[in-house]
């Protein structure tokens, strides 16, 4: 008889705290910031941030990723690698502005890279069931399968954890922008 109502007194809570978590309306990336790997619809487009790592132009790997300067002693370069879907049947604008905020409120933006950085994420208007980095395509086929941002970062603020990349919706509509927590 205990155990039955031990039972029942465990599913009764189980129960509960399920309903509780039912009832929480926050929508990921727009009330709170989504974590990598989750694709998140704004503006007839799905955005996921797939990974962020630092880059080492030094080696092999990192150099087909950025031909430029090597950054200073007190600076870092990390690529966001993100990969922006269209499953709508019409054509959307690619978000073109993007910003990294650390937890003391130092913002950064991207490094520009050349058109011809086949990694490099570009911003287009992007038709009906395409993808950024197109099918295929040197980037989509590479160990990340997305397309690139470049953020220089000075090495200090690459502790004031979470760093969040805030991505703003070229239409202007709702969402006005995702938040992605960065994984560094």
């Amino acid at each position: 008889m205990a155990l039955r109502r031990l039972t029942l007194l465990a599913c009764t809570a189980l129960a509960a705290v399920g309903i509780a978590a039912c009832g929480n309306d926050e929508k990921q990336g727009v009330d709170a910031p989504a974590r990598e790997g989750l694709s998140i619809p704004m503006g007839g487009l799905n955005y996921n941030v797939f990974i962020t790592r630092q880059l080492n132009p030094a080696i092999t790997p990192d150099k087909a990723y950025y031909e430029g300067p090597e950054p200073g002693p007190e600076d870092t370069l990390y690529g966001v690698f993100i990969r922006v879907c269209n499953t709508t049947g019409e054509s959307h604008p690619s978000a073109s502005d993007f910003v990294v905020t650390d937890s003391q409120g130092n913002k950064f933006e991207p490094t520009e890279l050349p058109e011809d950085n086949p990694f490099a994420y570009h911003p287009e208007d992007l038709p009906a069931n395409e993808c950024i980095p197109a099918d295929g395509s040197v980037a989509q086929l590479g160990p990340t399968a997305a397309s690139m941002l470049l953020f220089k970062f000075p090495l200090r603020n690459t502790e004031n954890r979470p760093l969040e990349l805030e991505v703003e919706n070229p239409s202007g509509g709702s969402p006005r922008s995702l938040r992605f927590v960065l994984d560094l």
